[in-house]
């Protein structure tokens, strides 16, 4: 008994010993290709699989190189033979991974806001660490080869890691809006200096507007800028000298939204920095925004949140940083010449295991940096550089990094997930209940909102953007001033329903709090959604009711999944009432229209809804079906047909969409761009370059 003891004994100190510090490293070094790979593909793929493997990667990395470093730190310099001399030599040459590790790759700084203002932490992690590594380094300095080609990935893995803590800093919400402010009154002060106004020249503000913007239609669309000047009132003589680019060159087309969503990122970027914006930035903006298609548009704010998300979570590099490319080419050149020196060294000293996870880590740090430098020189801004060149060879080489991608490896530019996610309630109170085996399995069993039923993703279609973009054109257009622009945003259906004149009537149902008007038309919608399904329809009345249908089950969605984007209110325990209320109404019932015609049937319309719901219950079934049977009655008394009553509900839906992205707070539409994106934040943004925002003062 006591000999299987001390065998027990001597095998745990074995693996201790020599094996612990080698799985340690490895796990290390697979997490830093985990988040190297995946770290930014949640820029644009939602889901919960993906987060879960980064956070695993992402939250256990440092814990096991504070371990790893412990352990080097106690076994160093306690060996007295040759051999175990030379691996302590090999195990101290790992310290420099540990801290690049540690530094994370370029896809990834912080895996959420909170990380962005830790970076104090950061910074006295920074300065013990590496005080820490040094002194196991110096314990271990023998003057060997080893010890040598050791000192330039030292100065890679500070390089790294304080790479890191400068990022986190620089994404804090204090730092961040200090440096936009300083950089807003530094750019005045030079205006003020270099660019003096007067009366003549203020006087040819809308001729340049009209210039700029034309000078841009005519590099996306392919159309001579004479062409297009034709209706504009700009001088003739500048528009014979402008040249007219050549509609194929593809690089061109890719630009030009580019360009402009460099042009408006610095001033919009204060949205997320609760730094109201200037009314000079609005004017040019809403000009041009108010000029182009939906689809350029939506392009434009796409660039400028992937921008949002790479100074947010990323380690921004572009080529105009010569700092930034001088440390990529200091830490790639620091690794292949240590992994050269490598090659010469003798090893055969060293424990076989040692020098091929050594081999593994060189090897991993190389392509790391390459990988890193692919990304650096196929982002946004790289390729807005290069196509500024003006060179056909730049331009060649500009698509040849974009099409040199592997389909896994190097993604292509997809700037979000470009889909919404889907929440009903009718499917959720017909999924019956799940299954008491046991309290133990009633305890851990899935709960009932993640069923795929109730749940589920859906690709943003055009025509909701388009019915979005048009909206909030025409509302851009109505509203001359900054006070007007502000109303407008607190209008969550009150203008569509004043226009169609049918205020008097709807009135109640878009009053009250925020949260009970949407379950209100989330579930009149679907009532009046299934009533008219049979029915024959024009293909603007079928995408005015699928935009309603798709908008209606999106803002349930971010009332039970995300309720901080909403204004406060007690939505899910309204939902949760409802539902309540409506699976005793569907007992036997199993097809989504039968639900909806005995919902009409069994609920009495006729009966206050106090008396309906009693005093505890917040059910909105009664007063939803009251709503219902008063849109359906809207084609018999007004004498609409089904298309306007359709456009009218469609055009509620894109103002209460509308009301909640101007009344989230701007630290949660920058929280959830780590998600994938919503499409709540795109629209957000898009209001704002229409000049309909309350981030705004006057002068």
């Amino acid at each position: 008994m006591n000999m299987r003891k001390k065998i027990l004994r001597l095998i745990v100190k074995v693996f201790l010993n020599d094996w612990l510090l080698r799985v340690f490293i490895l796990v290390s070094l697979f997490s830093q290709i985990q988040l190297l790979l995946l770290g930014n593909r949640r820029k644009y793929t939602p889901g919960n699989w993906l987060r879960s493997i980064i956070w695993q990667a992402y939250a256990t990395k440092d814990a096991i190189i504070d371990i790893s470093i412990g352990a080097l730190f106690k076994w160093q310099g306690t060996s007295e033979d040759n051999s175990s001399q030379q691996n302590d030599l090999i195990k101290a040459f790992w310290l420099p991974f540990l801290l690049q590790h540690l530094g994370g790759p370029d896809t990834i700084t912080a895996y959420s806001l909170e990380d962005n203002e830790l970076w104090k932490r950061q910074f006295i992690q920074l300065l013990l660490k590496f005080v820490w590594a040094s002194s196991i380094f110096l314990r271990s300095w023998k003057s060997r080869p080893l010890n040598i080609i050791t000192i330039p990935m030292f100065v890679t893995g500070l390089i790294k890691y304080g790479e890191k803590t400068w990022f986190l800093r620089s994404a804090s919400s204090n730092h961040f809006r200090k440096t936009k402010i300083r950089h807003e009154e530094n750019s005045d002060t030079e205006t003020i200096h270099t660019e003096p106004r007067d009366e003549e020249s203020s006087d040819e503000e809308p001729s340049c507007a009209c210039e700029c913007y034309a000078a841009f239609m005519a590099e996306y669309d392919g159309v001579s800028y004479a062409a297009f000047m034709t209706g504009c009132d700009c001088k003739k003589a500048e528009v014979e000298n402008t040249p007219s680019p050549d509609p194929r060159n593809e690089s061109i087309l890719v630009a030009a939204p580019l360009q402009k969503a460099i042009e408006f990122f610095p001033k919009f970027k204060r949205l997320f920095t609760d730094v109201v914006l200037k009314p000079t930035y609005l004017e040019q903006s809403k000009s041009f925004f108010n000029n182009i298609s939906w689809k350029q548009a939506f392009e434009v704010i796409e660039i400028e949140l992937g921008f949002i998300y790479d100074i947010f979570y990323t380690k921004p590099m572009k080529v105009s940083d010569e700092w930034g490319l001088v440390r990529r080419f200091i830490c790639l050149f620091s690794e292949i010449s240590t992994f050269i020196g490598f090659m010469k060294i003798d090893g055969h000293e060293c424990s076989t295991t040692d020098v091929i996870i050594t081999w593994l880590l060189l090897v991993g740090a190389i392509v790391e940096e390459i990988y890193s430098i692919i990304l650096l020189c196929s982002s946004d801004r790289t390729m807005n550089w290069l196509n500024k060149q003006g060179k056909t060879r730049v331009t060649r080489i500009c698509k040849a990094i974009s099409s040199c991608r592997l389909p896994y490896l190097f993604p292509a530019n997809k700037r979000w997930s470009d889909s919404m996610a889907r929440y009903n309630l009718i499917s959720y109170s017909l999924k019956n209940l799940p299954i008491k085996f046991s309290e133990v399995w009633k305890f851990f069993c899935i709960p009932r909102m993640l069923d795929e039923c109730s749940s589920k993703n859906s690709d943003v279609p055009k025509y909701l953007k388009k019915l979005i973009f048009e909206q909030l054109q025409e509302k851009s257009r109505h509203a001359p001033g900054i006070k007007e622009a502000k109303e407008l945003c607190a209008d969550r259906g009150k203008r569509t329903l004043e226009e169609m004149k049918c205020f008097c009537t709807l009135r109640w149902s878009i009053e009250g709090e925020f949260d009970a008007c949407i379950l209100l038309w989330h579930v009149a919608t679907d009532l009046c959604y299934y009533t008219d399904l049979n029915k024959k329809s024009s293909p603007t009345e079928n995408s005015n009711r699928e935009a309603s249908k798709l908008l209606s089950d999106y803002m349930v969605y971010l009332l039970v999944k995300h309720p901080v984007m909403l204004p406060d209110g007690i939505g899910q325990i309204r939902f949760q009432d409802s539902c309540a209320k409506a699976t005793e109404i569907f007992k036997c019932v199993k097809d989504r229209i039968q639900a909806c015609e005995r919902l009409l049937l069994q609920v009495n319309t006729e009966i206050p809804p106090l008396k309906v719901k009693g005093e505890r219950s917040k059910s909105v079934l009664s007063d939803a079906c009251r709503l219902a049977k008063s849109l359906q009655s809207l084609e018999k008394k007004e004498e609409w047909n089904c298309e306007k009553k359709w456009e009218m509900m469609s055009r509620v839906w894109v103002e209460m969409l509308c009301y909640a992205s101007c009344h989230c707070p701007p630290n949660r539409h920058a929280e959830e761009l780590k998600n994938g994106g919503e499409l709540l934040t795109h629209v957000w943004l898009l209001m704002a370059h229409f000049g309909i925002t309350e981030h705004v003062y006057l002068d």
